[in-house]
């Protein structure tokens, strides 16, 4: 990453001729950096929609595609590779990572809000007219868990040391070389707003890249509590942010050794399972979520794609979707086809290549 030189003579480009190679001006206009790889998302209906442009040193910076950029030294000449590599940019990899408007798309191919098989007995009606269909067989620590955590459990989360943006500013202020967290951490110093899914995406996606790439526990769990606190909302887009950041706070304590703090984690995960009041619906929910549980979509076909196409960037993305998938489940306690051991084990081997 560089400043931007005074005498530097910047272009114009449209997003979708960026290449490899070029020193890309950065939101904040003032700081370059230059982009070791260029992948396009394509819509629905193939065309091509967004940029993402994996940056030397770290960070993917998200462009749409029909935006104009400001690149150092591209000249009148650019128009004819322009041309070129917009024509080639419905043939690259389709990347994993999404734009914030995509909440909705994210939940097909995310693991649906899964949980113990116990949602439904404490919200189950009392009155004997009623003919209940028979709940799934569970015990009482995870009828526990459904039930929600305490006021003492909830206590166990410190309350942030000032305000959201402060937290995020401090996170930020201990990486000052992490482009990631850079880009991450500027747009949210413009303001956190919990109503919004791509502010909450960010949140997650920071706290993500805090532990992940950094190893920095400590950030990743105080940037994460800033969205473990949200209760549902009855908005599954949003959730997804949340039941990430609930996801990968539970691995980090148990890792840690503060499995009362993990527990609670787990508990405000599986709260909003014990909302749904009519018997025969929690009932189908259940079957629902152990099912997705049992067979939860680990991106293999995806990362396998991209390794037999030699793209790194790709596989990376998708990797990290199958470790949020994994967290997921090892939050849950495992499912009926995968034990917490081979949870852990994979978790660990999806840490050690996504840090490679």
């Amino acid at each position: 990453m560089t400043h931007r030189p005074a005498a530097q003579h910047y272009s114009e480009l449209q997003a979708g001729s960026l290449q490899t190679g070029h020193l890309l001006l950065l939101p904040d206009g003032e700081r370059s950096a230059e982009i070791q790889s260029v992948l396009v998302e394509e819509d629905d209906f193939g065309t091509p929609a967004v940029v993402l442009a994996t940056l030397t040193g770290g960070g993917i910076l998200r462009i749409a595609a029909g935006s104009t950029v400001l690149v150092a030294g591209a000249g009148p000449g650019q128009e004819a590779a322009s041309a070129g590599a917009a024509g080639l940019s419905g043939g690259r990899e389709q990347t994993p990572v999404s734009e914030e408007s995509d909440d909705a798309a994210r939940q097909l191919v995310e693991p649906p809000t899964a949980g113990a098989d116990s949602a439904g007995e404490d919200t189950a009606p009392a009155a004997p007219a009623v003919v209940v269909p028979p709940q799934p067989a569970t015990t009482p620590a995870a009828a526990a868990i459904a039930a929600g955590p305490s006021e003492e459990e909830l206590a166990l989360i410190p309350a942030p040391s000032g305000t959201p943006e402060s937290v995020v500013e401090a996170a930020a202020a201990a990486h000052p070389d992490a482009l990631g967290v850079m880009l991450l951490s500027d747009r949210l110093a413009k303001g956190i707003n919990t109503k919004s899914g791509s502010c909450l995406k960010d949140l997650n996606d920071l706290a993500h890249e805090l532990f992940v790439v950094l190893r920095d526990t400590e950030s990743a769990l105080a940037v994460a509590d800033l969205l473990n606190v949200l209760p549902f909302d009855g908005n599954p887009g949003r959730w997804t942010s949340v039941e990430a950041a609930l996801s990968l706070s539970s691995y980090i304590c148990r890792q840690t050794g503060q499995e009362d703090r993990a527990d609670v984690y787990e508990k405000l995960l599986r709260a909003p399972e014990a909302m749904e009041t009519d018997p025969f619906k929690a009932r189908m929910n259940a079957k629902v979520r152990q099912r997705s549980l049992n067979e939860p979509n680990l991106y293999d076909k995806e990362i396998f794609r991209a390794i037999d196409n030699s793209n790194p960037d790709a596989e990376r993305e998708w990797r990290l979707l199958r470790l949020e998938a994994l967290m997921f489940l090892r939050a849950h306690g495992g499912s009926e086809t995968i034990g917490i051991k081979e949870l852990d084990r994979r978790i660990g081997n999806e840490l050690e290549s996504v840090r490679a």
